[in-house]
């Protein structure tokens, strides 16, 4: 039994130890090209249905997977900052996804 939990923690580590970390800014998918800087979380929360991302300081657009999106629209009901939604996530990216182990809005 004690070799379980030990297998088990070492594969959770495993998999910490292989997640990356973006930076940029949160926005949903259906206001992706618009401007960022101005774009409000109450906006961000509307369109929660579209699906959210993280546009990149060089421009680059990454979706978030189902998961994150989840994580993502309670990050932005739970703060209070209310534009230039700038953010940490962690995760593993999958192509053009992410796919989100944790997200924190600055």
């Amino acid at each position: 039994m004690r070799f379980l939990r030990y297998a088990g923690a070492i594969a959770v580590f495993s998999l910490a130890a292989f997640a990356d970390t973006f930076t940029g800014t949160v926005v949903d998918v259906m206001c992706k090209d618009k401007d960022l800087a101005s774009h409000t979380r109450k906006c961000a929360i509307g369109c929660a249905k579209s699906g959210y991302g993280l546009m990149t300081a060089d421009g680059k657009f990454m979706k978030f997977d189902e998961e994150g999106n989840a994580k993502t629209l309670a990050a932005l009901k739970a703060s209070s900052k209310e534009k230039d939604l700038k953010a940490t996530v962690q995760g593993t990216r999958e192509g053009e996804t992410i796919k989100v182990d944790s997200i924190a809005l600055q």
